[in-house]
């Protein structure tokens, strides 16, 4: 039985050794284009960073989903922090007092990992995590391993106001890098191409909003500013998706409330977990922890971006969006 097993675990390895090398030379293949803090290739439609596209494509045969996974999946830059908090605290309610909360001492980004974008750990971390596990993903739905969308998991998608989204790609860009810095018209026509990491992003909007529509059991699709003007009417409504409701014990005794004010930004952006050291360094990129909380707030591009940049942005996203039933 022994024997078996080892000889299971060497089949593994040499499916995923091979796995590897074959990204690696598709990804030699694939069109390059430089202007973000990385160059970035085209894989079947989308931009992505190079180590994340050889990611995306091994996990394509490799990541096996679960039932009761749950993926939190998102643009880049439109609330996924938030949301992976809001999750993170409505799924795991009965474990944590909230006056001792994990989210106190460690930061959303690390509570819920990342499936094709490993922090510090190998991608197979996620196979060793118990059910039911709480996973993210910026990946386009059209790139999701086959297990995801077969298997039945739920999907909580959160896309943002165009300009805001853009704004707050553009500062982070800046933010992570050392040694090299992109000025705000050149990333605004890279933009409006949809020339951006995990870019087009009406593409990626589009493709969870249609799915939503087509099996809304499985995919809940939420708008940034809706959940800002309403946070408790939208953790109910998550909780609800997740097949976790709050009970009547609990709205009385407003834990709702309470996951609201403990995951909110000024409570989140406060913390020492928050703002104190790294998430990861990739070469001359560093994603600091306090590089996740910039403002959070709706409407912030009219202080960085002319009225002019705005309506180029509205024009694009109308075009785009055209006959969806998607508006911003």
């Amino acid at each position: 039985m022994e024997q078996a097993k080892d000889e299971r675990a060497i089949h593994s390895s040499s499916e995923a050794i091979s796995s590897q090398i074959h990204s690696t030379e598709l990804l030699s293949k694939l069109p390059t284009r430089e202007g973000w803090t990385q160059p970035l290739v085209l894989y079947k439609n989308f931009w992505l960073r190079p180590p994340f596209s050889i990611n995306i494509m091994h996990l394509q045969n490799s990541f096996k989903a679960r039932q009761d996974d749950i993926i939190i999946a998102s643009n880049p830059k439109c609330g996924t922090t938030w949301l992976k908090a809001l999750a993170f605290a409505v799924t795991n309610r009965s474990r944590y007092e909230f006056g001792n909360h994990p989210l106190l001492f460690r930061h959303p980004q690390q509570v819920v990992p990342f499936i094709e974008i490993p922090h510090d750990v190998e991608l197979t971390y996620v196979d060793t995590l118990p059910s039911p596990r709480l996973l993210a993903t910026h990946m386009p739905f059209s790139l999701l391993p086959d297990s995801i969308t077969s298997c039945g998991c739920r999907i909580v998608y959160i896309c943002r106001e165009p300009k805001d989204a853009f704004v707050s790609r553009w500062h982070f860009e800046n933010k992570i890098s050392r040694e090299y810095s992109i000025n705000v018209e050149d990333a605004l026509a890279m933009f409006l191409e949809g020339f951006s990491p995990y870019g087009p992003f009406w593409e990626h909007c589009l493709e969870y909003w249609r799915e939503s529509i087509a099996n809304p059991d499985k995919v809940l699709f939420l708008k940034y500013e809706d959940m800002t003007s309403e946070p408790v009417k939208y953790v109910k409504r998550i909780a609800t998706f997740l097949g976790v409701p709050f009970s009547i014990e609990e709205e009385e005794d407003e834990v709702p409330e309470k996951i609201v004010r403990l995951c909110s930004f000024e409570k989140l952006s406060g913390l020492h977990a928050s703002q104190a050291g790294d998430i990861a360094r990739r070469g001359n990129l560093v994603l600091e922890k306090s590089v996740f909380f910039r403002k959070g707030t709706v409407g912030d591009w009219v202080n960085h971006i002319s009225q002019e940049m705005g309506r180029k942005i509205d024009r694009v996203m109308e075009e785009k969006l055209k006959g969806s039933g998607l508006v911003f």
